[in-house]
């Protein structure tokens, strides 16, 4: 699994940091789970962090797959980042940002962390990884 789930407890800020090669499989693969993780935390917003990833094998048909089905974040008013520091990942999220506003209005996304803590309103973030068990 190239990635995995933490939470900033104190700002109810789930993060999901993506790594290595991810493919149509592995995005598919998170968003089914991400719903889960978001009903666990009660999470008040939400941050994808893709900024170590070093290949993104991922058709468009798959980013409008993903957009079109409903936001795993169910209340639109929470925010939620996209951290894409790659051209080809900004793009792709960017995609999926548009296919989606919609059901999304509150998504943005942004090339770094300072960039999505400052829109989230918040300065350092503690993040811890998140005990399902």
């Amino acid at each position: 699994m190239p990635y995995h789930f933490e939470l900033d407890s104190a700002n109810r800020i789930l993060r999901c940091r993506f790594e290595g090669k991810i493919t149509d499989a592995d995005l598919k693969e998170y968003y089914r789970a991400v719903g889960k993780y978001v009903e666990l935390t009660n999470a008040r917003a939400g941050v994808l962090d893709m900024s170590a990833v070093s290949s993104l094998e991922v058709s468009p048909d798959t980013i409008r797959e993903l957009a079109n089905m409903p936001p795993a974040l169910s209340d639109s008013s929470r925010p939620r980042c996209i951290i894409a520091s790659s051209p080809k990942i900004f793009g792709m999220a960017r995609m999926f940002e548009l296919q989606g506003q919609h059901t999304r209005p509150n998504l943005h996304v942004v090339r770094a962390q300072k960039e999505a803590w400052a829109i989230l309103g918040v300065s350092n973030p503690k993040f811890e990884p998140i005990e399902t068990e």
